[in-house]
Parts: structure tokens; C-alpha cells; sequence
């Protein structure tokens, strides 16, 4: 009996040290860092959008105010459908606000024949574009192909109204941002004649786009994002209708974010603006942003963050890698290499994010919200303004 006791001793002790070397080995340094490395490249897979397969969801129309694209949708949801205000350009290169609506935030089985909005004389001195060049060409006018009008519609649904902030495009020499504003009762009543506005919220003789309002009101005032480089910038008002009239027009930073220093090893060396208006999160306000990478300067990619809840201007995680780029025939089969949110909702969960594709095509992505927001966390890199210089003035 002592003879087999000590034998099974003695092949206990040695199996604790085979699997205790083999423990050693698989977790040696180099074993390590593969192990890392193949965890951050998961957690990199949950960050990414998930095209539909139904891609493009919306493409040129017979109209020719839609005849010759359809891009860059803004988004919100009421009564069950999800709304789109999308940037319509037609033969004569205006670019006008069209509108569908879908029951499942995919196929949209109602689109209006006719625009929901168009800006009327933008200016009061009148264009400075020559009448013989007001015409649709992806060449002369890099902006989509537009001369003029309304481009890249941000929506909000603030205490029973929609507003929307688009670029105010008439020509490059006058670049604005501008907002209006509708009742839901009438958005969803499709009584577009009721818009008021446009209010004009950035300065006169400087360029400025893509600003995005926040969805709800921050401190009781309304809380609009004019700037995310060099640094975020958050301006607060009691009244979008009052600016530019009783209250002062937005002062933002101005310059070309071309001109801004380079980002050092990161994906987004070049900031170029917000996406859709902030997404509210219980761990703060996801935030989509386009930027372009030194290493692939044609392509436009979509970043992620999240920023603190209370004050918006501090980034709390900043994701390691885009999380759509353009790499689809239908993101390249116009101006090459183009993704570019204005729309986020949530629905059941889900995270949809709607975007033009190669300024030709509206397109939406998807994702499950709390996965990706998982991972967002777990595998950020540092903020992105901590790169950047302070604003100068």
C-alpha cells in the first residue's frame, strides 16, 4: 500500500510540474503580447459598423432635383419609423433637403417627390457664382458636385420640435452655418410649409460647417457643437431663433483643420468634423467624427467617441481605429472613397448610423449599442485633443 501511495505521489507532483511549465510558456512575454494583440483585434472587430445588405438605401431619383444624387441623411425617430432629411442635388447643382420614412430603419417605403426644404437667396447681396457655371460638377465644385444651397442636415428633437442645421452653401466665398426649426405634429404630418427660419448662427465672412446640436438641453439652453479641432468647442444658448438678431452669432475657430498639426502615430492624423448629433449613452455622449488618415489622404473614415456627460468637451475614450471606412463599390462609384454620417439613432438596442457613400448614395450601418460601447471603452486610445494645441485667437 505505502509503495503505490508513494508512486502516486510522485506522478501528482510531476503533472503539477508539466502544466505549470506549460502555464510558464503560455504566458512567457512574447506569448503575452500575441495574446494582447489578438484581444485588442477583437475588441477592434466589435467597434466596427456593420453595413445593411440593403446598401444604398437611397440612390438618385427621376426628379431633377434628385437626379443626380442623394447623400448624407440626417436622422431621428418618432412614432415607431425612422425619418430621414437627406441632401438631395439636382441637374442645375442645387443642393436642396428631401425626406423619406422607414418602418424598420432600413427600406424606406415613403419619399417624398418633392423637396421638404430649400433655402431661398442666402444671401442678400445675391450669388457670386456666374449663372453659365450653375450646374452639377463633381469637378468645379468638390462639394458634392453643388454650387449652392442646403448640404449635410444634422436633426434634433427638442422639447416637441425638430430643428435642422445644414451648411449654407452659395459658393465658396460664403459658407454658413444655419438652422430651422418644425412642430412634430407637422414634421410627421408632413407639412413641410410650416419650417421657420433659416437663423443664420455663424459669423459673417468666415466659413464654418457641419455644427451639430445635441438632443436635449444641457444646463436648461441648447447646447451646439461648432467645433471638434483643434479642440471641442461647445456653445450654449437660450434660443437658436435669437441668434445672429438679439444674441450674437457663434464664435468658433477659424482656419483650415488642414493647417492643423498632425497627429503622430494615429489612424486620425487629420480631424475634420463632427457626424451626427451626439448619441446619449448611460456612460456618456457617443460621438461619430470624420477623419483622414496621412497614410490614405483620398478616404474619408468614420472615428468614434464618447465624452463625459456633464461637460461634453472632455473625451473620455476615443476609439484605436475608424469604425467605418470606405471600402464598398457603392462608397467609391463617385468621388472615390467617401463615408459620411449626419444620421445616429437607436432603436431596440441598435445602434443605426446613416451616411452618404461617394457623395452619390444614402447608406446606414449597424451595430448593437451596448457592444459597441463595451468596447469603445475597454479598447480606447487617448483623447485626440490632448494631441492638439490650446484654440489661438
Amino acid at each position: 500500500m505505502d509503495f503505490y501511495f508513494w508512486v502516486n505521489l510522485v506522478a501528482l507532483l510531476f503533472s503539477f510540474f508539466v502544466i505549470g511549465a506549460l502555464l510558464g510558456a503560455g504566458f512567457s512575454k512574447p506569448i503575452r503580447k500575441k495574446l494582447v494583440k489578438l484581444l485588442h483585434l477583437e475588441q477592434l472587430q466589435r467597434l466596427l459598423l456593420h453595413r445593411s445588405f440593403h446598401n444604398p438605401i437611397l440612390k438618385p431619383g427621376t426628379h431633377p432635383w434628385t437626379a443626380e444624387a442623394v447623400l448624407n441623411p440626417a436622422a431621428i425617430n418618432i412614432g415607431n419609423r425612422t425619418h430621414l432629411i437627406y441632401r438631395a442635388i439636382g441637374m442645375d447643382g442645387i443642393s436642396r433637403l428631401g425626406y423619406a420614412a422607414s418602418p424598420d430603419g432600413v427600406v424606406f417605403d415613403r419619399r417624398l417627390s418633392h423637396p421638404a426644404y430649400v433655402a431661398q437667396n442666402p444671401r442678400s447681396t445675391g450669388s457670386k457664382t456666374p449663372s453659365h457655371l450653375r450646374r452639377y460638377s463633381p469637378v468645379m465644385y468638390p462639394s458634392g458636385g453643388s454650387w449652392g444651397g442646403c448640404e449635410d442636415p444634422r436633426m434634433v428633437t427638442i422639447d416637441g420640435r425638430i430643428y435642422v442645421t445644414f451648411n449654407m452653401f452659395d459658393g465658396w466665398d460664403y459658407i454658413r452655418v444655419a438652422a430651422i426649426s418644425i412642430p412634430c405634429d407637422a414634421f410627421i404630418g408632413e407639412r413641410f410649409g410650416e419650417w421657420e427660419g433659416p437663423y443664420i448662427l455663424s459669423k459673417p465672412g468666415e466659413r464654418h460647417k457641419n455644427w451639430v446640436l445635441f438632443p436635449e438641453k444641457i444646463g436648461g439652453k441648447f447646447a451646439i457643437i461648432h467645433s471638434i479641432a483643434p479642440k471641442i468647442e461647445i456653445a450654449y444658448c437660450n434660443s437658436i431663433e435669437a441668434i445672429g438678431s438679439e444674441d450674437p452669432f457663434i464664435e468658433s475657430w477659424v482656419g483650415a483643420r488642414n493647417n492643423l498639426p498632425m497627429r503622430e502615430d494615429a489612424w486620425d492624423s487629420f480631424i475634420r468634423s463632427a457626424g451626427p448629433p451626439p448619441v446619449k449613452t448611460e456612460h456618456g455622449w457617443l460621438l461619430f467624427y470624420h477623419a483622414i488618415n496621412e497614410r490614405d489622404p483620398s478616404r474619408y473614415q468614420l472615428g468614434a467617441m464618447l465624452l463625459d456627460i456633464h461637460d461634453p468637451t472632455k473625451v473620455l475614450y476615443r476609439a484605436a481605429a475608424p469604425v467605418l471606412s470606405p471600402n464598398e463599390h457603392y462608397e467609391n462609384a463617385g468621388k472615390p472613397g467617401i463615408v459620411y454620417a449626419c444620421g445616429a439613432v437607436v432603436r431596440d438596442g441598435m445602434l443605426f448610423v446613416y451616411y452618404g457613400g461617394a457623395d452619390k448614395v444614402v447608406c446606414v450601418a449597424t451595430t448593437p449599442l451596448d457592444t459597441f460601447i463595451k468596447a469603445l471603452i475597454e479598447g480606447s486610445q487617448p483623447a485626440f485633443v490632448e494631441a492638439l494645441p490650446t484654440q489661438t485667437t
